[in-house]
C-alpha cells in the first residue's frame, strides 16, 4: 500500500467521522426541541382542563356575554384538536386571544371577581400561564440552538442531506406583540 492510499483512507475516515458527529449533534438538538415542546404540551393540557371550569363559573354571571364564552370554548377545542407543532402554536395564539377577551369582559362584573371559585380558578390559570411562559422560553431557546446548528456551514450541508430544516418559534405573533407593546388603557368610570 502506498502513502497516497493511506492518506486517502485517513481523509475519508475523517470526513465520515465529521458527518457522523454533525448528524448526531443535529439529532440531539432536534430531540431537545421536541422534549421542550412536550413540556409545553403538559402545561397546555392543564390550561385546557381549567378553561371549562372557568367558563362554567363565569357563565352564571355573564348571560349576555355568551359570544365571549363561545369564543373561548371554540378556541380551546381547536387547541386540543391541533396535532402538529405548527397547528398547536397557531391554535394557542387564538386561545390566548380568546382568554384575553374573557378577562376584559370579566372586569364588568364585580360580583364575579369577588367569587371564591372564580378567584381560585384565576390563580390556577395565572400559575399555568406563568409556567407556560417559562417552558415557551425554553422551547424557543432549544429551537434557536437547533436552527443555528442547521444553518451554519458546514452543518447546513449535512442538515440538507438528511432532511433537517429550520423550525418555527413559539412566539406571540405580530398582532399580540403590538398589543403587548401598547400601554394599558386605564379608566376610572
Amino acid at each position: 500500500m502506498g502513502t497516497g492510499f493511506i492518506i486517502l483512507i485517513a481523509a475519508v475516515a475523517i470526513i465520515i467521522f465529521f458527518l457522523i458527529g454533525v448528524y448526531n449533534r443535529l439529532v440531539r438538538l432536534r430531540n431537545n426541541r421536541e422534549n421542550a415542546f412536550a413540556d409545553i404540551d403538559v402545561q397546555l393540557r392543564q390550561r385546557h382542563d381549567l378553561i371549562p371550569q372557568l367558563v362554567e363559573t363565569v357563565r352564571g354571571y355573564m348571560d349576555h356575554e355568551a359570544k365571549v364564552l363561545i369564543d373561548v370554548t371554540e378556541a380551546r377545542n381547536a387547541a386540543r384538536a391541533a396535532s402538529s407543532v405548527d397547528d398547536k402554536i397557531a391554535a394557542e395564539k387564538q386561545l390566548t386571544t380568546a382568554l384575553r377577551g374573557l378577562n376584559i369582559a370579566v372586569e364588568a362584573y364585580p360580583d364575579l371577581k369577588a367569587s371564591s371559585n372564580f378567584m381560585q380558578l384565576q390563580t390556577e390559570i395565572s400559575d399555568v400561564e406563568n409556567k407556560l411562559a417559562a417552558v415557551r422560553r425554553y422551547f424557543n431557546s432549544a429551537t434557536k440552538e437547533f436552527n443555528n446548528a442547521t444553518q451554519v456551514f458546514p452543518n447546513n450541508v449535512v442538515a440538507g442531506m438528511f432532511g433537517f430544516k429550520t423550525e418555527p418559534f413559539f412566539d406571540l405573533g405580530e398582532d399580540d406583540r403590538e398589543q403587548m407593546e401598547e400601554a394599558p388603557k386605564i379608566s376610572f368610570k
